[in-house]
């Protein structure tokens, strides 16, 4: 059986703490000790997850299908 939907990483070599990923989706993204880190790894497709990827500045958010593992943003 297929995984379905999407998984989140934040990579934290990149992240600077902007937090801008956290104002765009305050349900799937937290600030710990100044860097950004996924609620949960797995989740449902979401849009703001989407804007939150492409927002930041750091490109430090992967979000990638959790079935096939094909990256769904930032878009390379």
């Amino acid at each position: 059986m297929g995984e379905s939907g999407w998984r989140v990483h934040v990579d934290p070599t990149r992240c600077i703490g902007a937090g801008i990923c956290a104002s765009y989706a305050p349900a799937h993204f937290v600030l710990v000790d100044g860097l950004s880190r996924p609620v949960t790894e797995r989740i449902e497709p979401a849009d703001a997850v989407l804007d939150a990827a492409e927002s930041c500045p750091m490109e430090a958010i992967v979000v990638s299908d959790a079935g096939d593992g094909s990256r769904v943003a930032p878009e390379p």
